[in-house]
């Protein structure tokens, strides 16, 4: 499991295809919430459960799958 501490405001988010999910706003209750502000935010809040963290490469938050199936699966409250 990823230590959470790792994941720094303002990081990318990607998928394990390498594209593109959203932008760290921060964790909260064992979630990502993403900026509303990102462009594939849809002016929208985003979260995505931290068991789908694969690794923290400091700016950079990398998922355990593609960007596409992630966005099908993430909740907006």
């Amino acid at each position: 499991m990823v230590d959470v501490a790792q994941i720094r405001e303002h990081a990318e988010v990607i998928g394990s295809d390498g594209a593109h999910v959203g932008t760290v706003d921060h964790i909260d209750k064992g979630e990502i919430k993403l900026t509303k502000k990102d462009a594939d935010a849809g002016g929208l809040h985003h979260f995505i459960p931290v068991d789908f963290v694969q690794s923290v490469d400091g700016n950079t938050v990398r998922l355990d799958r593609p960007a596409e199936e992630v966005k099908r699966e993430w909740s907006t409250s």
